[in-house]
């Protein structure tokens, strides 16, 4: 990791900023190592280990480090569920401004992080500093998704037979569905003609 460092998310211990690229280190203050996929947000970076667990470093002042606390950390540790365990079975990360998003193994989706717009997906503003299941607007868990990904204040999901879901912030359209409302819970998104795209 390099750049900026002010807030620990280059998770190498410190908070220098670095010209050249430097090893993440674990809490042993060894490189990082077995990591699937990596994704960053502004100021926080998360990283997919390849035991299906999730590592956040960085900024946390939205609870986006998915650890319980709002506290910033300049090494890796775990993202959390609400009861307290570590997340696992997960197969894709995304990081959002201040949020981060999980795909599970199950197909559902773990949102973590601020909450303002309604990105996190679960029914609520609410921030969450761990992760917690993104809903549909009947109450049940979304399910069937096999890609995420996550703008600033908005998140989506691609669904397994091709459909996409949107939820969050919605001031330009960001979510395709007709409207510039905010939605707490996924929306199906459309083309111009209204059809689902």
């Amino acid at each position: 990791a390099w750049g900026n460092n002010d807030n620990g998310q280059l998770g190498d211990g410190t908070l220098v900023n670095r010209l050249r690229p430097v090893a993440v280190l674990d809490t042993t203050t060894l490189p990082l190592t077995g990591v699937a996929a990596i994704a960053a947000g502004s100021y926080y970076s998360l990283a997919l280990t390849t035991g299906g667990q999730v590592l956040a470093w960085g900024h946390n002042t939205s609870g986006e480090l998915g650890d319980g606390t709002e506290q910033n950390r300049a090494y890796p540790g775990l993202v959390e569920a609400a009861d307290g365990s570590a997340l696992t079975g997960i197969t894709a990360i995304a990081a959002g401004s201040y949020s981060g998003l999980a795909l599970s193994n199950d197909t559902g989706v773990w949102a973590w992080g601020s909450n303002s717009t309604g990105q996190l997906g679960d029914g609520t503003t609410t921030l969450r500093p761990q992760a917690v299941r993104v809903l549909e607007s009947g109450g049940g868990e979304l399910t069937d998704a096999v890609a995420l990904t996550a703008g600033s204040g908005h998140s989506l999901a691609l669904l397994a037979d091709g459909t996409l879901r949107a939820w969050g912030r919605n001031t330009y359209g960001q979510l395709s569905d007709g409207t510039t409302s905010n939605s707490v819970f996924p929306v199906i998104v459309v083309n111009d003609i209204g059809e689902v795209a």
